[in-house]
């Protein structure tokens, strides 16, 4: 199928049909309309490539993150996909599954293809990764993550800064011995912000860390009992567990409801993003909201300003929700 059916089809010159396609130049409602109509009818699908050899760019704008099974990021997604809508930009999506070399094959093989903006996750990237989004000359935002230097825009939450809160108000309500688990460590940098935010703030009202468990799979309810179980057997004394997300720490409140442990009373329990999944348990387990749709939607803007809002750092603020098991 070529712009010459879509010509015929159509009744207008083959240029005229490009300009519609396209979107580009002066042409009538009722042109344009008839040219769209015909292009639908005939299943017309214009060549991206050879489009991209005049332009060297193409409508796309690469999309990278770890996870597509973690809760957080289909979200995100759907916060970039509202955010481009109407602008003529398409999202396509990569996944890393945490792996640095992999992130390192995707970003290589979507800038290949020209894309019109990059938005990736993290700050934290090889050596080469970083080199090609440095070089790529595009618009570049990295999301989820401001504690550090991006290599052109970001937009996300300090992970330092909502770990250091968290600690604040487990210590306000009274808790001292208190514990963390945490999955995908050390690949997940940002939960390892969180982590060290949360073991600042504990350092600020004097107490240390009692113990940590962790694990390197991805997050799931049954992982977060089996942790569970792992770290009050070992320490039967905690009386708080900070868990780096929501999933296992869902599964840890299961645990203990099963196992009858007073909750918030004799053990507290906090995660991280604020899933929809908490609304579903028979508590509302304790958690700050990641600003996931925000997020995604933020970057999206900055992209769709082709390169107007380049260097801009979007720092959002996360908002703890106490839930049911944390101590009032």
């Amino acid at each position: 199928m070529t712009l010459r059916d879509v010509s015929e089809a159509s009744g207008v010159s083959e240029m005229t049909v490009s300009r519609v396609l396209r979107n580009r130049g002066e042409v009538s409602p009722a042109t344009r309309e008839k040219v769209l109509l015909a292009a639908r009818a005939l299943g017309y699908v214009p060549n991206k490539i050879a489009g991209a050899l005049a332009s060297q760019r193409v409508n796309l704008v690469g999309v990278i993150i770890p996870s597509l099974s973690n809760m957080v990021f289909p979200e995100v997604m759907t916060g970039i996909s509202e955010g481009l809508d109407g602008t003529g930009l398409q999202p396509v999506v990569g996944v890393t599954n945490y792996r640095p070399e992999q992130e390192e094959k995707v970003l290589y093989e979507m800038l290949s293809w020209r894309p019109s903006g990059v938005i990736i996750a993290g700050l934290e990237h090889t050596d080469a990764t970083r080199a090609m989004l440095e070089h790529a000359d595009i618009p570049t935002v990295e999301i989820m993550d401001v504690d550090g230097t991006p290599v052109d825009s970001a937009v996300g939450i300090s992970h330092r800064r909502a770990g250091l809160e968290m600690a604040q108000t487990i210590l306000a309500a009274g808790y001292r011995r208190i514990g963390f688990l945490g999955t995908m460590m050390p690949y997940d940098h940002r939960a390892r912000k969180r982590l060290e935010g949360f073991v600042e703030g504990l350092a600020k009202g004097g107490i240390k860390l009692a113990d940590e468990e962790f694990y390197s799979g991805g997050s799931a309810l049954l992982k977060g009992r089996e942790m569970t179980e792992a770290i009050l057997t070992r320490n039967p004394d905690l009386d708080f567990l900070y868990y780096s997300n929501d999933m296992i720490g869902a599964g840890g409140l299961l645990y203990c409801l099963e196992k009858g442990i007073d909750v918030p009373g004799k053990l507290g329990l906090a995660g991280f993003n604020g899933v929809e999944l908490l609304e579903g348990l028979p508590r509302h387990l304790a958690t700050m909201d990641a600003c996931r749709l925000d997020i995604g939607q933020a970057a999206a803007a900055i992209i769709a300003a082709k390169g107007a809002r380049r260097g801009e750092v979007v720092e959002l603020s996360p908002k703890l929700e106490p839930g049911d098991t944390i101590r009032r």
